[in-house]
């Protein structure tokens, strides 16, 4: 059993399927840096193992993901991290008022 799918494996697998990861991530409507980061750490999260091992194994069989996918709907995720002024982790802040 394998426990997690390598960078390059995922890769391969995206190949397979005639995409590349930047192809990829725009498909899952996500930031490309996002996943080529997982690069450097060497894996890639479960998540995305599974969906790239998916498309991989359509391909091996001559189906096509994109009728699979075509039936899903939904909206890019928000950013992480980003700042909004006059507030800190999502909790309004109040002015310090300093004589």
């Amino acid at each position: 059993m394998i426990l997690a799918m390598t960078y390059n494996e995922f890769k391969r697998q995206l190949g397979k399927a005639g995409l590349s990861v930047k192809s990829f991530a725009e498909l899952i409507k996500q930031n490309p840096n996002s996943i080529t980061n997982y690069a450097a750490q060497g894996d890639v999260p479960p998540h995305l193992a599974i969906i790239a091992a998916l498309m991989g194994h359509m391909a091996d069989h001559a189906l096509d993901y994109r009728v699979a996918l075509s039936q899903v709907h939904f909206e890019a995720s928000k950013p992480r991290g980003s700042s909004v002024k006059g507030k800190f982790g999502g909790i309004k802040q109040t002015d310090l008022r300093i004589p």
